[in-house]
């Protein structure tokens, strides 16, 4: 198998197993709502279920359509990434990249499969300025997105001639 297909496969499993692992613990540890606070004034754990988006974008139980939406978005961004990786010059910072949002928008589409509703529970804070409450597959998408436009960055003059760096 090329090089690839296994820094990719193995980044989306890493980052997939540490986020379902770390899930399957706070869903035993912390009852739903509940908030342990690990730093005051800065850091809880909270075991909250978020039916919408990023940031609780249509987090709402009165419609069930965002499901289905969130649901084909994660299948188009998983085909997008397929497709990224079989044309793409190998660059092991931009395959971890893909491998770790492939991970995460995984870890969290499980969860929309098995609740309809991704757990999340990392709540960042000061005073009364909250960041959205979030989870190890966002973590693991945002890291990711960040390697993967890294060497499109970094690009030197001879690369820049050849283009974005998709294979033709």
């Amino acid at each position: 198998m090329r090089r690839r297909y296994k820094l990719l496969g193995g980044m989306a499993s890493l980052a997939f197993a540490l986020d379902q692992t770390s899930k399957w613990w706070i869903l035993g540890a912390l009852p739903d709502h509940r908030t342990v606070t690990v730093i005051p004034g800065f850091f809880d754990l909270i075991s909250i279920r978020n039916r919408g988006a990023a940031f609780g974008f249509l987090n709402r139980s009165d419609i069930e359509w965002q499901f289905w939406l969130f649901l084909a978005a994660t299948i188009v961004a998983a085909w997008a990434i397929l497709a990224l990786a079989c044309n793409a010059h190998y660059k092991p910072t931009f395959f971890t990249g893909l491998g770790l949002i492939l991970g995460g928008a995984l870890g969290n589409l499980a969860d929309r499969l098995r609740f309809r509703a991704v757990v999340d529970f990392l709540d960042f804070y000061i005073g009364g300025l909250h960041w959205p409450a979030f989870n190890v597959a966002d973590t693991a998408i945002c890291i990711g997105a960040f390697l993967a436009c890294l060497p499109l960055w970094s690009k030197g003059p001879e690369e820049t001639e050849k283009g974005v760096g998709i294979e033709p």
